[in-house]
């Protein structure tokens, strides 16, 4: 895979500043302090029990922080802040595990929160819906439910249902995590398509061929801090820091 196409940023659409998160004594964010702008393209990578999901799931208030600021599309996340759903509304999430309805099919699963949290028409939902299931290549399970799909097929059900909230930025958790092999690619494919169509993404994988491919900026983390945040060039072949040489040295092919 080649190294992602240069490509115009817009404004600074997310700013974390001194971001701090622990739970009990254990801190799992450290002054954590990234800008990230308009359609850029972000991997972050690390250790297990690094922070980097924490990190992303403070983005869209699954975890709140304990110190610092958190800015999302003009709205800082505040404790007790009311106007959550205005940030979630902006911020589309892809999980692990997938998080699908199972009782549901897969345009149900589309249509359900645009219709609950936008207030749109069922019609418009549908239309919508069908759309992205073309976008990523799955338009004929539209009427199955989940657990007829494969683990890829749902995981990109997933993608389609978080697309049809029209979000202005997506955070992905290890998406293909719990994929088997040869359903990966089929996920990075989407994601990549995605990437290359503008979409603002932050993107917690080990997948370090997807990371030279598409992302403006590899991050990564260790102890609840980032260590390094460089272009890939410099990140793969350049890295400064010796926490990143080693982390590369364990998960890149000799």
């Amino acid at each position: 895979m080649s190294a992602s196409q240069p490509h115009t940023l817009g404004d600074v659409v997310v700013t974390m500043a001194g971001v701090g998160k622990w739970y009990g004594d254990f801190k799992v964010l450290k002054d954590v302090n990234l800008d990230v702008r308009r359609g850029e393209r972000i991997v972050i990578c690390g250790p297990s029990g690094s922070g980097k999901s924490t990190l992303i799931r403070c983005l869209n208030r699954l975890e709140e922080h304990n110190e610092g600021r958190i800015v999302v599309d003009g709205i800082e996340l505040r404790h007790g802040m009311r106007d959550i759903d205005k940030v979630r509304r902006e911020v589309g999430m892809v999980f692990q595990s997938f998080n699908l309805f199972p009782h549901l099919t897969v345009l149900e699963n589309c249509i359900l929160a645009p219709m609950k949290v936008r207030g749109t028409a069922r019609a418009e939902a549908e239309r919508t819906a069908r759309l992205y299931l073309e976008r990523v290549h799955i338009p004929e399970q539209a009427g199955k439910y989940p657990g007829q799909l494969s683990g890829g097929q749902q995981q990109r059900v997933a993608i389609a249902r978080s697309l049809c909230m029209n979000p202005r930025i997506m955070l992905f958790d290890e998406p293909t995590s719990a994929l088997d092999p040869e359903m990966v690619k089929e996920v990075l494919d989407v994601m990549v398509e995605l990437a290359e169509s503008g979409m603002t993404m932050l993107c917690v994988t080990h997948e370090m061929g997807f990371a030279r491919k598409v992302a403006d900026r590899v991050i990564f983390m260790d102890r609840g801090e980032i260590v390094e945040a460089e272009t890939p060039d410099v990140f793969f072949d350049r890295p400064a820091s010796e926490r990143t040489r080693a982390f590369l040295g364990q998960i890149l092919p000799h």
